[in-house]
């Protein structure tokens, strides 16, 4: 047998653009852009970081945190050896390389994603590392500079990876609050849970030119709607057409940009010796967190629950508007041009005590959930629950949130709209929000598109509810043979409220009648409403600052936090 020659090592390469054969070393002179087309190809981290920063300046974070498979996740192959085989074929040990280097002189923290390893997917340890490249920027007063490159969250790893969303987008809005210039490059690609966070919440998006972002990839578009993709979907210069990224630049351009971007925030905010970080402490732990309550001990299996989950009877947010709160009012519109019916939102009482309350609507009739999108909210339904949330943090009112949705619309529409840095928006302004927040996973919590509504004080699920990174026919539509995997795909997703509530995503397991929400909808509202009272009043007396601190911290503990080494670029 012929071993296969390193790609590095090979003399010629074919330009996946064009096609044509190009020298190699000719291809890497020209920073690996096809010089007859103009296709820029991948580039791992390594090489992107040699390519970016001044000669034997980059110093990596002195510790990587821990192996982790926190759900034991197995599907035609274990996770762990999907990870031992992702470290020898890349020679990292995650998909994300973090550490300190000058641009043109100027100091600066990068996080630079590889796509070969995994994907680049955001898992716990990934989600981890640049939280610590964050908080790095943070103590050191410098910028962050992330260069993305992402299939989007890792599914392997379940809700955790989905919490890493919220985790990153708070240590980018610690750095916005003191001042610091934060810059994502986008390269090709950048989707999912990557592109609805940090990706787009920066204060500058560049663009490589040829990259692709969104948060749907075009696949599951072209599936979902059944229509075909406009002519350069997704790409760069799509992107920046529809107002989503500051900037697109060619990768030879790229290096003198950043330069002139940290020569201007430097000239603008010098850095101060000794001053102070403005960051609250921050527990590490070594596993996530898991509530001392274990919640019921009823054993359903999982797929059983997703169907109960999805069951067309199961009460809708307005349900429990009309039957859990009192006195609701709606209010419409993102302020923007929009008012999407897959969200709904508006004043309520709850045991008089005015509050804003926000959800998902699906229906359940296939009229309502055709009307509704099946409760998948467009960026305008995002950018209204934004708009609600903020109005009620000016009015001092507490914030309760009713989590039911298979994910964001994957419509071509809502990606031309900026899907993507609407839920990441959201994200990031949950993390800050001054006043009390409870979320409560009603149904499906699908991806993103439950995340953007539920970054909160209190995470409560009702028991028959799921809360997933993806849904368990996309996971085996990816990782099995075939969609006829869902149900196996199910158990391994760890999504249930039980498994949530153990690894701490969830805090509190609310009951549901004997057989499930559906059969006995005015007990479901009255068992939804006390656990929304109980989890809410403790909060109002809790000073805003300590509350966004302690809000923080919950999201903070889900990365994983052992110190160990780690091998770099110099």
């Amino acid at each position: 047998m012929t071993a296969t020659v390193p790609r590095e090592e090979q003399l010629w390469s074919r330009c996946a653009g064009c096609a044509t054969l190009l020298y190699r070393k000719r291809l890497r002179r020209n920073l690996d852009v096809c010089p007859e087309c103009g296709v820029h190809a991948r580039l791992g981290a390594p090489d992107r970081l040699r390519q970016l920063v001044d000669p034997n300046s980059f110093r990596p974070l002195p510790d990587s945190p821990a192996d982790v498979d926190p759900i034991d996740f197995v599907d035609v192959v274990p996770y762990a050896h999907r990870l031992t085989a992702a470290r020898a074929g890349t020679g990292l040990t995650e998909a994300v390389l973090c550490g300190t280097a000058t641009l043109g002189g100027h100091p600066a923290v990068l996080a630079v994603m590889d796509f070969r390893f995994l994907g680049g997917s955001l898992g716990c340890a990934v989600g981890e590392l640049i939280t610590r490249a964050a908080e790095c920027a943070l103590d050191e007063r410098v910028p962050l500079i992330l260069v993305t490159a992402s299939g989007g969250a890792r599914m392997q790893e379940g809700a955790l990876s989905l919490m890493q969303m919220a985790t990153v987008s708070q240590a980018i809005a610690a750095l916005r609050e003191a001042g610091l210039l934060t810059v994502s490059v986008l390269t090709d690609p950048t989707y999912g849970g990557v592109a609805a966070s940090f990706a787009t919440n920066t204060d500058v998006v560049i663009a490589e030119s040829g990259a692709r972002m969104g948060f749907a990839g075009p696949r599951v578009i072209r599936q979902v709607t059944g229509r075909a993709l406009p002519d350069g979907f997704q790409t760069a210069d799509f992107l920046l057409r529809h107002g989503q990224v500051d900037m697109v630049v060619p990768r030879r351009a790229l290096r003198g940009r950043l330069v002139a971007l940290l020569a201007a925030a430097r000239a603008g905010h010098p850095r101060r010796a000794g001053a102070p970080a403005h960051r609250p402490p921050v527990p590490r732990q070594q596993r996530p967190y898991v509530a001392a309550d274990a919640g019921p001990a009823e054993v359903t299996d999982p797929w059983v629950t997703v169907r109960l989950a999805r069951h067309a009877g199961r009460p809708t947010t307005l349900d429990y508007l009309e039957s859990a709160f009192d006195g609701f009012v709606e209010l419409h519109g993102d302020r923007l041009g929009g008012d999407c019916p897959a969200v709904v939102g508006g004043l309520a009482r709850l045991d008089g005590r005015p509050l804003m309350v926000i959800g998902h609507q699906k229906g359940h009739s296939t009229a309502e959930l055709v009307t509704r999108n099946f409760g998948m909210a467009s960026p305008a339904g995002h950018r209204k629950a934004l708009r609600l949330m903020r109005l009620a943090a000016r009015l001092g009112l507490p914030v309760v949130t009713l989590v039911d949705t298979p994910g964001a619309d994957p419509g071509i529409g809502a990606e031309e709209q900026g899907q993507a840095a609407a839920i990441a928006e959201n994200i990031l302004a949950l993390t800050v929000l001054p006043t009390p927040v409870v979320a409560v996973i009603t149904g499906e919590g699908g991806s993103g598109g439950a995340l953007a509504l539920a970054v909160a004080d209190r995470v409560l699920m009702l028991q028959h509810a799921v809360y997933s990174v993806i849904s368990p026919e996309g996971c085996a539509a990816i990782l099995w043979p075939d969609r006829s995997a869902a149900p196996q795909a199910a158990r391994a997703l760890r999504l249930t409220a039980p498994d949530l509530h153990r690894l701490g995503v969830v805090d509190e397991i609310v009951p549901e009648p004997a057989a499930a929400a559906h059969d006995d909808p005015e007990a479901a509202a009255e068992a939804l409403r006390e656990a929304v009272r109980a989890n809410l009043l403790p909060l109002l007396d809790v000073p805003t600052a300590t509350l966004v601190r302690n809000r923080r911290q919950r999201f903070r503990r889900f990365g994983a936090a052992r110190a160990g080494n780690r091998s770099g670029v110099r």
